[in-house]
């Protein structure tokens, strides 16, 4: 196991799980080593954990001066550890009492902080446990002894009023997650903590208590690397939380990607850096997907409101949507739905809505993890089995401009239902590309190609 040396010599022990940029996790406690952190609900296969056991526990040595426990005193090791790993700065997770240590340390050094996480934590420290005037009648009991002025004064110095001062001035993201069911902090008591940064985001993780990466790890690790991707961003649509990548120029025209059944935004990678050299590009995340909520309601018409209010958080009313598979489906669905608020419309391989013949029986979830929620499959399936006519009846109402990509016969999806589909929809046209499925995977600059003559016909 790593060691280093902190500044008053003592000698403190981390380890090491996972791969990637490092996150510095403290454990809470206090006196737990950081063992009990294990790899946060799987967050290890997204970052390098660096695990550091505080003084006195775990592997790290005890200290020459028991006062050296204090959790002010502990900042100091943290730093040791930043200069010890050679990072200019560094994203910081604290768990519980970890956490107040990591607003010390962040309101200490906070030209260091890259980005703050407090899980089930932020209170004690910022005094939201307790008021000014409980904290100044407990230090006045001591106010005859001699030397009470001068410890006073230092006690001012770190109390919650000078560090609430002192966290506003942190300008590095900060996430707080809190458990829909912990007493300390409740969420309230996380609401009331964050407000004390100035950019500063609540998730309460339902069905939650003090330990989220164990009561629902999939939710914890998906909340938390969401927020430390740099090229991830989240916006909440009917109370579930979004994740998508933008990537081109802010004033560029935009254009929204839309991944299909079982993928999620990286799907669009290639194609994204592609559109980005004169476009804003957004790539989504639907619900079940990727690095967004998995709220267990799935269906077309959810990912179609979902859809459609991504579009409106974020102020994208006109944009060109260009979507896959399930994602397609989706997209016409909100086109006929709203037709003014997509301004032109690709649609690669997107399910026409009519009955499959014969019907797809009930499908086996494969064993082991996945990428996305299993519930989306049988829901989805039974609605293309028998899906409501009226979706296919109000492909007459899209008035967008519309390019049908079709894959081609190699493709599991009956290439006249995809003619079909552009014969019915007023201002459409349809091209073939020989890829199967999977247009813009297999054949991305044919698939470029045809979504750049489109735009430019149509004005773009």
């Amino acid at each position: 196991m790593p060691t280093f040396t902190t500044q008053d010599g003592t000698e403190l022990a981390y380890r090491v799980r996972g791969e990637g940029e490092p996150l510095v996790c403290l454990a809470g406690g206090p006196m737990r080593d950081a063992g009990c952190l294990g790899d946060l609900g799987g967050l290890a296969a997204h970052r390098a954990l660096v695990l550091l056991d505080a003084r006195g526990t775990g592997a790290s040595a005890e200290p020459a001066a028991p006062g050296t426990y204090r959790c002010d005193r502990q900042v100091d090791d943290v730093e040791a550890l930043r200069v010890h790993l050679g990072l200019d700065r560094i994203d910081l997770l604290g768990h519980s009492a970890g956490g107040n240590l990591a607003v010390l340390y962040a309101a200490a050094h906070p030209e260091r902080i890259r980005s703050l996480v407090l899980v089930t934590s932020a209170g004690r420290a910022l005094g939201v446990e307790t008021t000014d005037e409980e904290w100044d009648e407990a230090v006045e009991v001591f106010a005859d002894r001699a030397r009470y002025p001068e410890a006073r004064a230092a006690l001012d110095s770190i109390g919650p009023g000078t560090l609430r001062r002192r966290v506003r001035e942190i300008t590095a993201p900060v996430l707080i997650v809190a458990g829909r069911y912990d007493a300390g902090p409740t969420p309230a008591e996380a609401a009331e903590a964050a407000a004390f940064f100035p950019h500063a985001e609540l998730v309460v993780q339902p069905g939650a208590g003090h330990f989220p990466w164990v009561d629902d790890a999939d939710a914890f690790a998906r909340t938390v690397a969401a927020f430390l991707d740099p090229a991830v961003r989240t916006v909440t649509v009917d109370g579930v939380r979004l994740a998508h990548r933008v990537t081109g120029a802010e004033d560029a025209p935009p254009v929204v990607l839309v991944h299909g059944r079982g993928e999620n935004s990286t799907t669009w990678t290639e194609i994204a850096e592609d559109l980005a050299v004169d476009h804003r590009v957004y790539a989504v995340d639907l619900r079940g997907h990727g690095l967004s909520d998995r709220p267990g309601r799935y269906g077309f018409e959810d990912f179609r409101d979902e859809l459609g209010g991504f579009l409106k958080a974020l102020g994208l009313t006109g944009a060109t949507v260009v979507a896959h598979s399930m994602g397609a489906g989706a997209a016409h669905l909100l086109a006929q739905s709203e037709p003014g608020l997509i301004g032109r419309l690709v649609l690669e391989e997107a399910p026409a809505f009519v009955p499959l013949d014969p019907p797809r029986p009930v499908a086996e979830r494969p064993e082991g993890p996945l990428a996305f929620d299993w519930a989306v499959v049988p829901t989805t399936d039974a609605q293309l089995n028998a899906p409501d006519p009226a979706w296919r009846e109000g492909l007459a109402a899209i008035t967008a401009p519309t390019l049908v990509i079709a894959g081609g016969p190699t493709s599991h999806i009956p290439q006249d239902q995809l003619a079909g589909l552009a014969d019915r929809i007023p201002d459409a046209r349809l091209v073939t590309i020989g890829a199967g499925h999977l247009v813009h995977n297999t054949r991305p600059a044919e698939f470029l190609a045809a979504i750049r003559e489109f735009g430019a016909r149509a004005g773009a």
